[in-house]
């Protein structure tokens, strides 16, 4: 929001926002320069706007440290990292100093007694949550992660591929020691776990407590669903796609795919990193995946996943962009909207169908791109070791064995040396799978605790079953949605969402953003459902 906010442009975003009622809408038609709205701006020159110039400032400075990282992550010759990761750490610092002024506490303070409507109360509370959050740290823990990080990062690029535990442990070890210290800081002051304290960053009032609630229930039916999905699945045959797939040609693909889904290229890009991901700021957009020239759908619907967290990039709030509301609401609603894109909607028959076309265009009609076939090899469950590859019935597995891991990490149970058997363990007991001295595609597969992301593998999970409910409302709201997917018409999903989930930005919290949405909060149930509908 622009330093000085005229009327019209608070009508308007209240009027986006759906807040305004019959009285709100007179006062929008009125002139201007009437005296009601002139005094009314006169009052909002205030502690409020003055925070609203500062996180202004803060956003620019993000913006700059996300696409620095991007470069980091896809374009940087190995040579700068050491570079880099010092002036990513510099940059951290400068933020976490503007942010944890004092002058801006007393900001806070005051403009909490100001005469604030709905969407700037809910401004204010997003920013005096994330001041409340840096204020706990003391800057050379800022500054000494973001170092660690950036070292772990670089090391894992080359340490993965070469199954190398020992030099990629030495590195963790530090970057776990900081993300402890930190997760104390913020434990002391919040009166929770060290590792709830830093579940919070990522999920607002999640707790490890509801997490086992969740996933306990989980726990108690998703095993003998996957072994009957298995079972049944076991009795047909499948032709897998025959390659090579060259890249160039994957990368078409890829696009056209985009370009399906809408994804604005005017405001983003796609490329390659070593770990797919969406970065970049909701006007520069920047998605990556990688690619196998014999395997052709892992690319693809690696695109279509990062797409959907574009798209919900790319439709925020930008009346309000620069201010924390204007940001998306968590890290399990960005992973619902990645999991709505390339399952609910990319797995299913009806997109299959239309995607189908597209890729026969590029690689041929080979057997396995029959219609019958290459919908079923893509709702194919088959437990493996690589969590980015998996369906989404045993996908869960994959994120409840991390995050038993790194909650016992960060709370001090077990030690860096005891990940790699506790990993072998999980899978064995959920997946069959044995992943001793298999570092690579075990422990080590994963780009998050390299720099100290503990706290965000539930949000997977999670994400997943705010996708199904999410996607439940919208087939009830829109009765011809499935007829409309196969022909390619997506304009009313997108409507659907971007008028319950993007546009909404941080305003609401995340349970009455959902609640909104679909009527209730946070319910299970839809996930079961979905699940043994579309695979028994």
């Amino acid at each position: 929001m622009p330093a000085t906010v005229s009327a019209k442009e608070i009508c308007r975003d209240l009027l986006r926002a759906g807040n305004v009622g019959e009285f709100g809408l007179f006062h929008c038609m009125l002139p201007e320069t009437h005296p009601w709205q002139e005094e009314k701006q006169l009052q909002k020159t205030s502690a409020y706007q003055s925070l609203v110039k500062t996180f202004q400032r803060l956003s620019r400075f993000s913006h700059l440290s996300s696409i620095a990282s991007w470069d980091m992550f896809t374009m940087m010759p190995p040579g700068g990292s050491a570079a880099r990761g010092e002036a990513l750490a510099e940059m951290s610092v400068l933020q976490h100093q503007i942010l944890t002024d004092k002058k801006v506490g007393d900001l806070l303070a005051t403009a909490a007694g100001e005469d604030l409507n709905d969407v700037e109360r809910a401004n204010l509370r997003e920013m005096t949550r994330q001041y409340q959050q840096a204020s706990l740290l003391p800057e050379s823990l800022v500054e000494a992660k973001s170092l660690a990080g950036s070292k772990c990062e670089h090391a894992w690029r080359t340490q993965r591929p070469a199954n190398d535990w020992q030099g990629f442990s030495t590195n963790l070890k530090e970057v776990v020691k900081l993300s402890r210290e930190e997760a104390r800081l913020r434990a002391e002051a919040k009166g929770c776990t060290p590792y709830d304290a830093l579940l919070d960053i990522f999920e607002p009032d999640m707790t490890s407590a509801r997490l086992d609630v969740l996933f306990g229930d989980m726990k108690s039916w998703l095993p003998d669903l996957l072994a009957s999905v298995v079972e049944k699945q076991a009795q047909r045959s499948f032709v897998p796609p025959q390659g090579p797939f060259p890249t160039a040609t994957q990368r078409e693909l890829g696009l056209e795919a985009m370009k399906m889904l809408g994804f604005d290229f005017n405001g983003g890009r796609l490329d390659v990193s070593a770990h797919p991901f969406c970065g970049g700021v909701p006007e520069d957009v920047r998605i990556t995946t990688r690619y196998d020239e014999d395997e052709l759908l892992s690319a693809l619907f690696g695109v279509i996943h990062e797409t959907g967290h574009a798209r919900y990039e790319q439709n925020l709030p930008r009346a309000w962009a620069g201010q924390p509301i204007a940001l998306a609401r968590s890290t399990a609603i960005h992973e619902s909207q990645s999991l709505f894109f390339e399952m609910q909607l990319g797995r299913s028959e009806a997109f299959l169908k239309h995607l189908l076309p597209a890729v026969h265009a590029r690689f041929g009609s080979q057997a396995a791109f029959s219609e019958e076939n290459f919908i079923a090899w893509n709702q194919r469950v088959k437990p493996g070791y690589i969590r980015v590859d998996a369906d989404e019935v045993s996908y869960p597995a994959h994120v409840v064995l991390r995050y038993e891991i790194e909650r016992a990490l960060i709370n001090g149970e077990i030690e860096v040396d005891d990940i790699p058997a506790l990993w072998d363990e999980k899978m064995q007991a959920w997946l069959g799978l044995s992943t001793k001295d298999n570092y690579r595609n075990g422990c080590m597969q994963d780009i998050h605790w390299t720099d100290g992301g503990f706290g965000y593998f539930p949000s997977y999970t999670l994400g997943a079953m705010y996708a199904a409910q999410l996607f439940h409302a919208a087939k009830t709201a829109l009765p011809d949605l499935q007829s409309s997917i196969a022909e390619g018409d997506f304009s009313a999903l997108f409507d659907w969402l971007r008028q319950n989930i993007w546009q909404h930005g941080s305003r609401f919290t995340t349970s009455q953003l959902i609640t909104q949405a679909t009527g209730e909060d946070l319910n299970i149930r839809y996930f079961r459902e979905h699940l043994t509908s579309r695979y028994l």
